[in-house]
């Protein structure tokens, strides 16, 4: 990057802001533009529960800021940890990008630093108005926003920017929704169908007149049966001459299954998580929630999980604080945690192998610790390192006292 790059873009960040003297992007968040919300989540609920487990899975996971292993807290981690603007919490905020980046295949956020270039808010913006570009001078990759009276040009460690996978030669993530189109629209069809019968199953009746009727008495004998059904609560009076017969229409709801099962599977896949997550157990079978958990966790999660790390190390962190060992982590131990005895048995193997100390148990368990003898690794007294002279082991020196 040329110095003059820098500095253009030290004083483009030092002063930009949400809401400036000559622009005003605060109008923008939870609105709908040009009266149009193409937006499938309100539609579709498989799709709505796979966005809704991913983005709340994400905001939960544990948050923080480390130096070298050690937790650690500084301006930056403040903002992001806590309060990363007036309106959101980190929660709130991992998960609106979340669900941005899942519907839409992209998700932003504006980075505003003060006069001292220390991250001051965080703001998502709509990804509908933002488009990365590359300047042809430094071959930099800028982010272009669209206000409501000008553009804007936002360089990329301004922005924090989290997508699904791109395409050969392209800057932006691939919609899934768009991905989806023929599976939700064959679904959407199938559903209409199987409404209509379900509606139609309950009026259908044979009549059987004792004599031959034309045409426009036949529609008349109609209208009248139709109106007399609905205005007495469905009760019918059997007049001389006619037969009157319920035809039973079954509602077969087997294709209805079939279809579901299918855009179930569709949507697992696309989104990369289990189909059993979307309560399809047929053919699943995980000898423990553990299992299928660890399963969830590394191949949906971890990527995700890594881009989010990789964009907050990169864009929040300067190069001095990578330097001397600063990063943030999620902590995706939290949902592979399992029942009480396999948690039991893995802390008992830790202490008694010397890996892991009762203060870094009690931490896990979110106990505080007790210092002393409670911070330092223990081994198990049966134990001995392979190299130990036999003599010198505890068993062998009782023995060999025993017969003194």
């Amino acid at each position: 990057m040329k110095w003059t790059s820098r500095i253009r873009r030290s004083i483009r960040a030092a002063i930009i802001s949400w809401k400036g003297s000559t622009f005003d992007f605060t109008n923008w968040f939870g609105h709908t533009f040009w009266g149009i919300d193409n937006s499938k989540l309100a539609t579709n609920e498989t799709i709505f529960s796979v966005v809704t487990r991913l983005s709340n899975s994400l905001a939960s996971l544990p948050l923080k800021m480390y130096k070298n292993y050690d937790v650690v807290s500084n301006t930056t981690s403040d903002v992001l940890l806590n309060s990363p603007n007036q309106n959101m919490t980190s929660f709130d905020l991992i998960r609106n990008m979340e669900t941005m980046r899942d519907e839409r295949g992209n998700a932003y956020a504006l980075i505003e630093r003060d006069i001292r270039m220390q991250v001051s808010r965080i703001t998502p913006l709509n990804p509908d108005f933002v488009e990365p570009v590359i300047e042809r001078e430094t071959n930099e990759l800028w982010y272009q926003v669209i206000g409501d009276n000008n553009t804007y040009y936002i360089h990329n460690l301004d922005m924090l920017h989290v997508k699904h996978i791109v395409g050969s030669g392209g800057l932006k993530g691939i919609n899934p929704i768009k991905v989806l189109t023929n599976s939700t629209d064959y679904d959407k069809a199938v559903r209409e169908f199987s409404l209509k019968e379900m509606q139609g199953a309950a009026y259908s009746f044979i009549l059987e007149y004792g004599q031959n009727v034309d045409t426009d008495k036949r529609q008349e004998i109609i209208e009248d049966f139709k109106r007399f059904y609905q205005d007495n609560g469905g009760v019918l009076f059997k007049e001389p001459g006619v037969d009157i017969q319920q035809f039973e229409r079954k509602y077969v709801a087997a294709d209805t299954f079939q279809s579901e099962r299918i855009t179930k599977s569709r949507v697992a896949n696309v989104y990369n998580m289990p189909v059993i997550m979307l309560n399809d157990t047929e053919g699943q079978n995980y000898a423990s929630n553990e299992q299928l958990m660890r399963m969830f966790v590394q191949l949906t999660l971890m990527p995700i999980v890594r881009q989010y790390e990789q964009e907050f190390n990169r864009k929040l962190l300067t190069p001095e604080e990578r330097k001397a060992g600063y990063y943030f982590k999620f902590n995706v131990k939290a949902l592979l945690r399992g029942d009480t005895a396999s948690q039991t048995a893995f802390y008992h193997n830790a202490l008694r192998d010397g890996w892991m100390s009762r203060d870094e148990v009690r931490q896990y368990e979110d106990l505080p610790p007790r210092a002393g003898k409670a911070d330092e690794l223990w081994i198990s007294g049966d134990m001995y390192p392979l190299e130990m002279d036999p003599r010198e082991r505890k068993s062998h020196s009782s023995n060999f006292d025993s017969t003194q």
